[in-house]
């Protein structure tokens, strides 16, 4: 049995597939999505429709990424809280072509599925599995406002700029950092940083490889930190966008 976590997917279901097979993946071990399912290439309907799926096969866990929770505003018709402008700009125009080809049962078998995503994931060995991140000095359990799970970009600008010669007894050290064994995050993509593979600064472990613009989709294991990749996205669908 092997434990995986696998980054942003963002509607490409063919790297999706790729790293599966890569990977070598089997119905004894337990895959950790990231979230982000969909909005960016032309295949989140296909993708949530696997990850269904799946969850019949084997132990899945799936996190929810912002762009699941903005996807199922949209599917439920809120908009209090929601620039559906900005969203559509932002790879939602490719969910929203997806959605209108699909029947009424199968758009309410999804709209089950991202209610019923998790904030967070941590295991039996103290790793955190979160979206983007966490404010509270003391840990998820502690977090005032849920959202932050999945929009929260301060853990891994922290984790970016912090001295790698800081040790972890130092008072100036970040108590966040300590909290847990590690953290494994997506939703800023390492390619900001002009990095295409998973980047591991203090505890946190960012596996969100660019899938949405031109980078690969990663699966890694996280006992062994060896990871697989697909082919850059732009490549597998080269006649879209993306969020390019």
């Amino acid at each position: 049995m092997r434990t995986f976590v696998i980054g942003d997917i963002h509607g490409g279901l063919l790297a999706l597939e790729q790293v599966m097979q890569r990977a070598e993946v089997t119905t004894e071990d337990t895959l950790i999505f990231l979230g982000d399912y969909v909005d960016g290439w032309s295949q989140s309907v296909e993708v949530i429709d696997y990850l269904i799926d799946l969850k019949t096969k084997q132990k899945c866990i799936c996190i929810r990424g912002n762009h699941d929770q903005l996807a199922l505003d949209w599917l439920e018709n809120r908009h209090d809280d929601f620039d559906e402008e900005m969203w559509y700009k932002h790879g939602g125009k490719a969910t929203v072509e997806g959605y209108a080809k699909i029947s009424s049962d199968k758009k309410r078998a999804h709209i089950e599925f991202l209610e019923n995503l998790q904030d967070y994931y941590l295991d039996d060995q103290n790793r955190l599995f979160v979206h983007a991140g966490f404010t509270n000095l003391n840990g998820v359990k502690w977090e005032y406002f849920s959202k932050l799970f999945y929009w929260d970009r301060t853990l891994w600008e922290t984790a970016l700029s912090l001295d790698p010669k800081l040790k972890e007894d130092d008072l100036n050290y970040p108590k966040r950092f300590s909290v847990y064994k590690e953290v494994y995050i997506g939703h800023t993509p390492v390619t900001r940083i002009g990095k295409t593979v998973p980047v591991n600064k203090a505890c946190v472990w960012n596996v969100d490889t660019g899938a949405a613009f031109r980078g690969p989709l990663t699966i890694l294991n996280v006992d062994t930190k060896e990871y697989w990749q697909s082919e850059p996205l732009n490549e597998l669908y080269f006649n879209e966008k993306g969020r390019n």
